[in-house]
């Protein structure tokens, strides 16, 4: 049996960097991997402990033990995954009606830091999309940056201008970089360097051409945006590691179009926005004020006074709603 690195899977077929043989990682550590192998693997009786309520068993950056079948090189059974420092999901909701079966899907698992790419145009700004994006990444325990691609698209608009600001006031960093020209990438390079990083975004925000240009071999396919509508095109179906035997490791994810916060409840969520979290409790109602019209609420107060931006607290509204509906649903 040995240690290895998951890589990425479909079908519950995963490829699997095994460590090398010399190599004794500490608790937390990923394996480097042995030159130019990899294990196509399954799991073994297709059941895994510890993977209970997710829509799929296994994500890259996950470490698993493995044991090759001597009768099929290259091959081998997963027979289980070490406990995770920390992972990436996004809400999943498959069917309708009775038929629906909501779960958690796995897009990262053991990641040093999350890239939340956006663009200030082609396609256009959404900082609703990115709000959430920041809410997932604080509910999962994940340093967030977020990374402004195509850089060179900017037309000088204030609005994105201000809300790029705020999002650094509140206490992000924001890399405003362009894959094109080359601008902020070196600080990017410098960034991702000697950590193990997820990019996350909207279809089209240029998260495999960012990788492409960190880690040229990767090779990542790239598309060109949806001209009718102003968005992106689904390049990258499936989560994958890159980079897993270089100091820089990358994870690219698909393009989410639409997003809701997974496991976080509505009551809970002023716990995941940086501005708000400080104010919890504080209301004259406790926490049990909903922060929508109660007298003495010190978020409205916040809103009021500019400590919180107006916008910011207009996606906490909308995805609170969101939030309520699916638990009621």
């Amino acid at each position: 049996m040995t240690r290895g690195l998951v890589l990425r899977g479909s079908r519950n077929i995963f490829t699997v960097l095994p460590e090398a043989p010399s190599q004794t990682p500490g608790a937390g550590q990923e394996p480097s991997g042995t030159a130019d192998r990899l294990l196509e693997c399954r799991i073994k009786g297709k059941i895994l402990k510890g993977v209970e309520g997710f829509y799929n068993p296994l994500a890259p950056g996950d470490i698993v033990t493995v044991a090759e079948d001597p009768r099929r090189p290259g091959a081998a059974l997963i027979l289980a995954v070490e406990e995770r420092r920390n992972r990436l999901t996004r809400f999943n909701r498959k069917g309708f009606g009775e038929n629906r079966n909501d779960a958690s899907q796995l897009l990262a698992a053991n990641v040093d830091q999350i890239f939340c790419v956006i663009t200030p145009a082609a396609p256009p700004f959404r900082p609703r999309f990115l709000d959430r994006a920041l809410v997932q990444a604080e509910a999962s325990g994940i340093p967030a940056v977020i990374v402004c691609n195509k850089w060179d698209l900017f037309g000088g608009d204030a609005d994105t201008e201000e809300r790029l600001e705020d999002f650094a006031r509140i206490g992000y960093r924001v890399l405003c970089v362009s894959v094109k020209t080359g601008a902020g990438m070196d600080e990017l390079r410098a960034l991702a360097e000697n950590r193990l990083s997820v990019l996350t975004g909207q279809s089209g925000t240029g998260k495999s051409s960012i990788i492409n240009a960190l880690l040229p071999a990767a090779n990542q396919k790239t598309g060109a945006i949806n001209e009718k509508y102003n968005r992106g095109n689904h390049t990258t179906t499936l989560s994958a590691l890159f980079g897993a035997r270089t100091a820089t490791r990358l994870i690219d994810t698909p393009g989410i179009r639409l997003l809701l916060p997974d496991g976080v409840a509505p009551d809970a969520l002023i716990r995941y926005m940086k501005e708000f979290a400080p104010l919890a409790g504080t209301c004259s109602y406790g926490h049990s004020c909903s922060h929508v019209s109660e007298p003495g609420c010190k978020i409205l107060e916040a809103v009021h006074a500019g400590v919180i931006h107006e916008s910011r607290y207009e996606s906490y509204l909308r995805i609170r709603e969101e939030l309520a509906g699916v638990r009621q649903g």
